[in-house]
């Protein structure tokens, strides 16, 4: 039996992610990461990191904002208070081998070789940092410097983290687009993360059609961030199923077309469709790609029940002989008395006088 829209669908977004974990055929040379109090993308580095560590590239960390260099990264570059002209130079001498010299890249190409065989992964903790430090429209041109055809660049963005331009930016500076909107513009691939634990209970708020709970700024206290809080009490029976985060993606093709899905990133249990969760998969869902709904071929939109609720040949023949009571009344007189209800008196009724007057 072939395979239906839903489950193509599935396997190919699930492929597509896959690929841009992977940085395979660099699948995406800027790749931005959207975080915020409430869900950090250090799950999701993490990720990319130990995928490239995998594949033998070598990843180079960029730091504004750890302090300690990760355990997978080969280069740690501490990039705070340097100008961003050297700090694209620094980093593209650690890629050295992405950038062969202009006569020989010539030469090679006229050739017909192969592009070198060693990838790097570039990864800016903070660009909140970048932008506030040198202003944002010097970002393309440090892009363009690191960017290469072997170097492929992840850089993390804290949405909730606002920007201060420096007092040396460039008079008319307010009329320039804001930092998030130009990275938006450029960048190939974007991820937004959240709390899995947040979108479960935003979930139940919504089916219980109750007022969506908020966290964080959006939440109004003054003086105190509610952020990542662990499950406790009532809630503690689904503490284990809502570990993870949120992934929601939007990768760009070079035609244009935008492809979004939303997945799960939860640690052991590896990367599932947000759909395919255990907590986000409704009736409706669960029927629609056949697993563990109705059974394909049944047009009558059964439910998934023990028992049959549709009905047969006959029983529908049946249902369309029955007279309904009062269905002479239904049926137009003329001079606006159709919808009378014709009533008998029977031996045992009891007619009061005072329904003449009526």
């Amino acid at each position: 039996m072939a395979p239906s829209a839903q489950a193509h669908r599935r396997s190919h977004s699930l492929l597509l992610l896959q690929k841009l974990l992977n940085q395979r055929d660099s699948a995406s040379p800027l790749t931005l990461i959207l975080d915020s109090l409430e869900q950090s993308a250090g799950p999701l580095v993490h990720e990319f990191i130990s995928r490239a560590k995998t594949s033998k590239a070598k990843v180079v960390f960029v730091s504004l904002a750890t302090v300690r260099r990760p355990r997978d990264a080969d280069v740690f570059v501490k990039a705070r208070g340097k100008p961003l002209k050297a700090l694209a130079s620094e980093i593209a001498s650690h890629c050295a081998a992405a950038r062969p010299p202009a006569v020989s890249s010539v030469s090679s190409h006229a050739r017909g070789a192969t592009p070198p065989s060693q990838k790097y992964l570039i990864v800016i903790d903070s660009l909140n940092a970048l932008a506030s430090g040198h202003g944002s429209q010097l970002l393309p041109a440090f892009f363009a410097g690191v960017i290469s055809a072997a170097a492929s660049l992840v850089a993390v963005y804290h949405s909730d983290v606002p920007v201060v331009l420096p007092r040396t930016a460039t008079a008319g500076g307010e009329y320039e687009p804001h930092a998030l909107t130009l990275l938006l513009h450029l960048a190939t691939t974007v991820f937004r993360v959240s709390s899995l634990h947040q979108a479960v209970a935003v979930r139940r708020a919504q089916s219980r059609s109750l007022p969506e709970p908020e966290w964080g700024l959006r939440e109004g206290r003054e003086g105190v961030l509610v952020g990542l809080v662990k499950s406790s009490g009532h809630d503690n029976r689904d503490a284990r199923r809502v570990d993870g985060l949120v992934v929601d993606m939007e990768m760009r093709r070079r035609s244009g077309r935008a492809v979004a899905e939303k997945f799960v990133l939860a640690g052991s249990a590896g990367i599932t469709l947000l759909s395919d969760h255990p907590l986000f998969a409704g009736p409706q869902e669960t029927g629609a790609d056949g697993g563990g709904g109705a059974k394909d071929g049944a047009g009558d939109g059964e439910a998934d029940t023990t028992f049959s609720l549709g009905l047969t040949d006959k029983q529908r023949k049946d249902r369309e002989g029955i007279v309904l009571p009062y269905f002479d009344a239904q049926t137009d007189i003329g001079a606006g008395e159709g919808g009378r209800i014709l009533y008998e008196m029977g031996r045992e009724d009891d007619w009061d006088d005072e329904e003449d007057e009526i």
